[in-house]
């Protein structure tokens, strides 16, 4: 027999896929980490990770063993959401992946709200590049930008946003307004690196104009923005980053517009979970403020 807490620790550095930040995790000291799993893996009888890149990744028992292990995790969580009482249920971790765009002008202004109303829930937002995947159990949610087609996963569409070309009064002053989407050529465009693009929803340029490329180029929006308002060039961004700012001017709003979706993504056995489904009920409020 072993230990039953010993699959806590697998599945921590099952998704960590290093020692250290599974210690972080855990609040536990990395030396305690490779004990536990030393005796999992002789209770067991088995190796359970192998090293790739610096990586532990699972072998194939290790994967066996994985998806167990998340049905244990997952009774166990709905064992204490069933026994505990509703000041107990809006309390726990919920682990969040958004874009950092939305993640900075959408959400961050409304979480102290979220706090007050719900100070039992410990909401970690995580805007890494590319969305961590709640089928993995990376995330307990993630706000996507497109409809995952496969995983045990609760696939919720939660409105749609807008972007449009912006360039700052200085820079229209400076190189002129462009009143129709060829003339973007003879400007300095703003965008994302090609290579890091993490979603084809966020490759804008050629709906724009076929072949248009950024001259000035960042994996962030947030620097984008800054770029598009200190008067580097033109940019393609969110009406909800842009558009309150006077120092920035919509352009060609009847010629281009840009749609995109938002979707959140639960992993099938959290969908009922309390604390889950409050994060997921303010993020429908929030994502309406940003659709308006």
């Amino acid at each position: 027999m072993f230990d039953w807490d010993d699959l806590r620790v697998f599945l921590a550095v099952a998704r960590a896929r290093k020692i250290a930040p599974a210690a972080r995790m855990l609040g536990i000291d990395a030396t305690t980490i490779m004990r536990r799993l030393a005796r999992l893996e002789r209770a067991l009888g088995a190796d359970l990770f192998e090293m790739a890149s610096g990586e532990r990744t699972l072998t194939v028992r290790g994967q066996a063993l994985l998806h167990h292990a998340e049905a244990v995790e997952s009774a166990a969580m709905s064992a204490v959401e069933d026994v505990a009482g509703l000041e107990q249920q809006l309390a726990g971790q919920v682990r969040l992946s958004v874009a950092e765009g939305f993640g900075t002008w959408v959400l961050a202004p409304g979480l102290a709200e979220f706090s007050r109303r719900h100070p039992g829930i410990r909401l970690d937002l995580i805007t890494a590049s590319g969305f961590l995947n709640p089928s993995k159990r990376e995330a307990d949610m993630a706000l996507m930008l497109a409809r995952p087609q496969r995983g045990r996963l609760s696939v919720k569409r939660l409105g749609e946003y807008r972007l449009h070309l912006y360039a700052s009064v200085d820079y229209l002053a400076r190189a002129g307004r462009p009143d129709r989407p060829a003339q973007l050529r003879d400007h300095m465009l703003v965008g994302y690196v090609p290579e890091f693009i993490f979603s084809p929803e966020l490759d804008y340029l050629d709906e724009v104009e076929a072949g248009l490329e950024a001259h000035l180029r960042a994996t962030s929006i947030n620097m984008q923005y800054r770029m598009v308002r200190d008067g580097s060039g033109i940019g393609v961004l969110p009406d909800f980053i842009a558009r309150s700012d006077p120092q920035l001017i919509e352009l060609m709003a009847d010629r281009v517009e840009i749609i995109r979706h938002f979707w959140l993504v639960t992993h099938e056995d959290l969908r009922k979970v309390a604390r889950i489904a409050t994060v997921g009920a303010w993020l429908q409020e929030r994502v309406m403020m940003a659709s308006r």
